[in-house]
């Protein structure tokens, strides 16, 4: 009567070949770890590149407003934010330039913030961002934007400003869980994968003839008159 155990030889190859692709991914994310570190310490050293604008409220806007008469060479891109409008007249009131900034109207949690930003940022050469939002979106903003930021070779520093009112940011342990961990998982992809957001405009081509007719509300502590 013959045996119905495979031979034990059936067994090795398959179990070898994952340990040898085991091996190879091993190395291979020591080698992209070590060339990341290396590169976010260069980058870490170096001057700051862009402005980066997390919605939530319209105080973020105010302040990169002014923050725009310091750096007037470096570009400012705001995720999400206040109304176009909006952001139009806080940028024509403090007399600050509107032709180095961008909005991104893609994102719709803080977590897309990055997932679209990061890919307007690579696209400009950024190697060092200031991160602009407030201690109500912390700390679940600054651990997704070193891990997203990091993982793209992007130094991240933090900006952190104080807002009157209600701002649009909630925090709570789930959904900072929750994002910290796609954020790793993502982290691993998101060099190579760059979405595309469709929605990006501008501050010089926002038209606010049209926006005057169809009308627009900002939020009131903007002090817009609106």
């Amino acid at each position: 009567m013959k045996s119905s155990i495979p031979p034990r030889g059936k067994f090795r190859k398959p179990w070898q070949l994952l340990q040898k692709l085991a091996c190879s991914l091993c190395a291979f994310l020591g080698i992209w770890l070590i060339f990341t570190t290396i590169t976010l310490v260069s980058a870490a050293a170096g001057p700051v590149d862009a402005l980066f604008v997390l919605g939530g409220s319209i105080c973020r806007e105010i302040y990169v407003a002014q923050a725009a008469k310091k750096y007037p060479q470096i570009p400012i891109l705001i995720s999400q934010g206040s109304p176009d409008p909006c952001v139009w007249l806080i940028f024509q009131r403090e007399s600050a330039d509107l032709s180095n900034v961008w909005l991104e109207k893609c994102a719709n949690s803080t977590w897309e913030n990055f997932y679209y930003g990061i890919t307007i940022l690579r696209r400009w050469g950024v190697n060092k961002v200031m991160l602009i939002t407030s201690p109500t979106h912390l700390p679940r903003a600054k651990w997704i934007g070193q891990i997203l930021l990091g993982a793209n070779g992007i130094w991240m520093e933090p900006d952190i400003i104080q807002e009157r009112g209600i701002p649009g940011n909630r925090e709570s342990w789930l959904k900072t869980g929750l994002d910290v961990t796609r954020s790793l998982l993502w982290a691993v992809v998101s060099p190579i994968v760059q979405p595309q957001c469709s929605k990006v405009t501008r501050l010089t081509q926002v038209d606010m003839p049209a926006w005057e007719r169809q009308g627009f509300k900002c939020e009131q502590q903007g002090n817009l008159g609106r």
